[in-house]
């Protein structure tokens, strides 16, 4: 992708992070990427580098001085691990650190239907370990050098079996929330079915999937809204809910013990 499309601050602070010492490649992501953002949404610049050569500093982002806040390696969690949220001359631009290294397997690993599924900051269902692997896919090269991917098949075979069967269990523990009046976490429960089945879905339709915004209705699945955002009080209403989650959703909770 030419920068020459991109705003000139955009333009500016990408070619200051493709300077950075441990960079091998700065790459434009998230809705403006894949043509689905608002006149309002930020700017997400994907940093590249490899730890096995030369570990990112997120002190030498700092110094480039924009305002904002730049975290450190880790501080996000194991999929999203860390970036900066950044003022460009009053464009919003967002940067993300991606260690190639583990990207790369990540998708060796993608690639023979293997993944995990980890605790990560702003995903209510977990982070899949292909979610950076799509980063990839569908991101405009801006500096340095890139692999190309693709949906991989046995992932294809793979992860919506793995998703059908979380929502499941997130549905058995939804019943038994249900049955103890736990609105809260009842209602928790039943959000990680829809999400879960939600990721199901897009897998079986080998599309990347790389936050939870607007996956519900990515999935196809917006009907159940109504049952997340009104669940019932009671222990008889959550059970009516669930159920009715069961049959919307076309699963059925997992075995009881």
């Amino acid at each position: 992708m030419s920068t020459d499309a991109l705003p000139e601050a955009v333009t500016h602070v990408a070619g200051e992070l493709a300077e950075l010492p441990a960079t091998v490649a700065v790459a434009l992501g998230g809705s403006r990427a894949t043509g689905t953002h608002r006149p309002d949404s930020d700017w997400d610049l994907g940093l590249y580098y490899r730890g096995s050569r030369c570990r990112l500093d997120p002190e030498q982002v700092r110094r480039l001085g924009y305002p904002g806040q730049v975290s450190e390696l880790g501080d996000w969690g194991p999929i999203v691990h860390g970036g900066g949220w950044l003022t460009v001359d009053g464009t919003h631009v967002d940067v993300l650190f991606r260690d190639l290294d583990t990207v790369e397997h990540w998708h060796e690993q993608a690639r023979h239907g293997h993944f995990e599924v980890m605790t990560q900051t702003g995903y209510l269902a977990g982070a899949p370990t292909y979610l950076p692997v799509g980063e990839l896919a569908i991101g405009h090269r801006l500096f340095g050098e890139l692999p190309e991917v693709t949906f991989p098949e046995a992932l294809a075979e793979t992860a919506p079996r793995a998703w059908w069967g979380q929502a499941e269990m997130a549905l058995l523990f939804a019943q038994g929330y249900a049955d103890l009046g736990d609105g809260a976490c009842c209602t928790g429960m039943l959000v990680r079915a829809v999400l879960c089945s939600a990721h199901a879905r897009m897998a079986a339709r080998r599309e990347w999937v790389l936050n939870e915004k607007y996956l519900v209705d990515r999935a196809e699945l917006a009907h159940t809204r109504p049952l997340l955002t009104q669940p019932g009080t009671t222990s008889d209403e959550l059970a009516a809910t669930v159920t009715a989650a069961s049959r919307a959703l076309g699963i059925h909770p997992g075995a009881t013990r």
